[in-house]
């Protein structure tokens, strides 16, 4: 907790961020780090709250109400310490995540929760800035070697966690640099990649080996996903030259939207978008798809729909309309209905205030229109949702106009080729068959073949990821060792 009345004394201070005019002209990050004293006032806000709901909202059980506490008291560096206990990455989660431990805060019940994912971002900051973040390479090697496939968040935090048990770990990445969808997914504006670098830095320190352009299993990928690979290794090389492999592939078929005219040029996958821009961001050539002085529409009202609404805007893009097949949610969920779980209510991002963004809700998407094989328009219709059943609304077609389109409907499932590759059992959504608990978590059919994050559990939130990749590399240690020191 922080200072007992301290709830009742100070208001919820959120960062700020850069006028739009000015954000919009680069790809930098625009939101503005609390100072230590706002910092601290925040952390005063913490209730004594007796059964913290924080702690279980937060996927990696973060110990929130004690950092809130060292922060509020100025003792920056044990809060950092206490931080790193749970979380390997905070300056990830700290930008990134939609923080469903805000929604679990008490003080949310009938007033704004702290601000915990701002306190996150200021103490891991100020650690950088501090030199308190220190590679911990091992003290005792084991021998063992484990190869972790994939570099998103669940397989950088399984290799970092097994790295520090004292294995020899190699970590292969399909792409030209590490981070998975991590790096090219996320635009820079929301977190820039000079965050990920230093991490991989640490983790080489500390024994890690990084093998990029290395693809694991078939390099023939499906359409939408980005492959810089110039050389495949076989699942067999892997559990021969291995003691153990971590599948930590992510979730990374996009969900296509089979409509006539889909072949138009200017219809794209969401990450065809971004992948290439963020590869620009970072020095790479320019990125072939330009929203330059044209009208976007965006498919699909999630996060990737976001980030594809604010690269449009930093494009110059004339106009950008999101849409969205669900109703729009209320602008304020019933707090004594959904509290302490992560309500559904209308969420607006930084994104949309960056232009005048048009939302349309419960509209469904009937054909993409051209002329000379190039998009000019999208025909649409209004939905009706009863009884959870959609229908259509008869007379309410529509034409948008556009030159671009992104499909920005979510993941599927993972690659199958690597699943495959490896002979993985799948579940009914296509995704690597594991368990989280008891005996044997995290392992697949195929012996000494483990898997964590999006390619076992779907696609899902990086604070997701890191969890399951530190729960798998605690099995993974157990099952090398026969027990383990490592955290779950």
């Amino acid at each position: 907790m922080g200072k007992p009345t301290g709830f009742l004394e100070y208001q919820r201070l959120s960062q700020a961020y850069e006028p739009v005019p000015e954000r919009i002209k680069s790809y930098k990050e625009f939101v503005l780090r609390l100072s230590d004293e706002q910092a601290a006032v925040q952390g005063a806000r913490c209730m004594d709250c007796g059964i913290p709901f924080c702690n279980n909202g937060c996927p990696v059980n973060n110990i929130i109400p004690d950092w809130n506490d060292l922060v509020y008291r100025g003792q920056w560096q044990q809060a950092i310490e206490v931080l790193h206990s749970t979380n390997n990455f905070p300056e990830f989660t700290g930008r990134i995540c939609p923080a469903p431990c805000e929604a679990a805060c008490t003080l949310n019940i009938n007033s704004d929760a702290v601000g915990i994912k701002s306190i996150e971002q200021a103490i891991i900051d100020k650690a950088w800035e501090q030199g308190w973040v220190k590679p911990q390479p091992a003290a005792v090697k084991t021998g063992k070697k484990i190869a972790v496939v994939g570099s998103g968040p669940a397989g950088m935090a399984a290799a970092q966690q097994l790295a520090r048990a004292g294995h020899d770990v190699t970590v292969f990445e399909k792409n030209d640099r590490v981070g998975g969808l991590l790096r090219y997914g996320i635009p820079d504006f929301k977190m820039e990649k000079s965050l990920i670098d230093r991490r991989v830095e640490q983790m080489q320190a500390e024994g890690v080996t990084f093998r990029t352009g290395v693809v694991v299993g078939a390099k023939d990928m499906p359409a939408g996903i980005i492959n810089d690979a110039k050389e495949v290794v076989t699942a067999e090389q892997l559990k021969a030259e291995f003691d153990a492999v971590v599948l930590a592939g992510g979730s990374e078929v996009p969900r296509d939207l089979p409509v006539p005219g889909r072949e138009l040029a200017g219809v794209h996958f969401a990450l065809e978008f971004l992948i290439p821009q963020n590869k620009q961001v970072a020095g790479d050539r320019p990125n072939p798809i330009s929203a330059e002085g044209c009208n976007v529409v965006v498919i699909g009202g999630g996060d990737t729909g976001s980030d594809c609404v604010g690269t449009s805007y930093r494009h110059g893009a004339t106009s950008v309309t999101q849409f969205e097949v669900m109703p729009q949610p209320p602008e304020q969920e019933n707090k004594a209905l959904t509290w302490p779980y992560w309500p559904i209510k209308l969420r607006t991002s930084s994104s949309h205030l960056e232009g005048e963004t048009q939302r349309e809700y419960a509209i469904g998407t009937k054909e993409f229109i051209g002329e000379n094989g190039k998009l000019t328009g999208v025909r649409t219709v209004r939905l009706e949702w009863k009884d959870g059943r959609m229908s259509e609304v008869a007379g309410s077609e529509q034409v948008f106009p556009a030159e671009r389109v992104f499909l920005a409907m979510g993941f599927t499932n993972p690659v199958g080729g690597m699943l495959e590759a490896f002979g993985v059992d799948k579940d009914a959504r296509g995704n690597a068959k594991a368990t989280t608990d008891g005996e044997g978590c995290y392992a697949t059919n195929v012996d000494k073949v483990f898997a964590a994050g999006d390619v076992r559990r779907g696609q899902s939130l990086v604070v997701w990821a890191i969890r399951e990749g530190r729960q798998c590399a605690r099995a993974v240690d157990e099952f090398l060792m026969g027990a383990s020191v490592l955290p779950r």
